[in-house]
């Protein structure tokens, strides 16, 4: 059996999930540096350093406003998931040597497979918005 499987990222991502309400999306917003310094020094979550900085970028643009074609569990589902990250004494305390990041791991890779599609959506809009605002700037 796995030290952590799919089952224990999805039963992690939902508890986390659950608890998140509007009001936690600035705090973790506020703490998206030292997640980010977190991710970047870890070999197992490094991969997904690009799929971090786009979900900080939703939750922002969703937070102040400027981007709501989301459903709110996807929000959650995000936010949820940053938060584990962000917890040291996790499932597999991050402490442990060689596995501390696997149910980091673990459930960032679940995460992304359930909002794929909010993310590429997400990720579509953003990148229409700044070209937008470059042809703006040209002008």
């Amino acid at each position: 059996m796995a030290l952590f499987s799919q089952k224990n990222a999805r039963k992690q991502l939902n508890a986390q999930a659950e608890k998140i309400n509007r009001d936690d999306l600035e705090t973790l917003l506020e703490k998206q540096r030292a997640i980010e310094e977190k991710v970047k020094n870890s070999g197992k979550l490094k991969r997904f350093s690009a799929d971090i900085k786009l979900m900080f970028s939703m939750i922002r643009d969703y937070w102040n406003g400027s981007y709501r074609d989301i459903p709110w569990k996807s929000i959650a589902a995000v936010a949820g998931t940053l938060v584990y990250v962000m917890n040291p004494l996790d499932f597999i305390p991050d402490l442990i040597i060689g596995f501390g990041f696997l149910d980091d791991a673990g459930v960032v890779a679940l995460c992304l497979k359930l909002v794929e599609s909010d993310l590429h959506k997400y990720a579509a809009w953003k990148e229409c918005k700044e070209e937008s605002g470059h042809s703006a700037q040209a002008d």
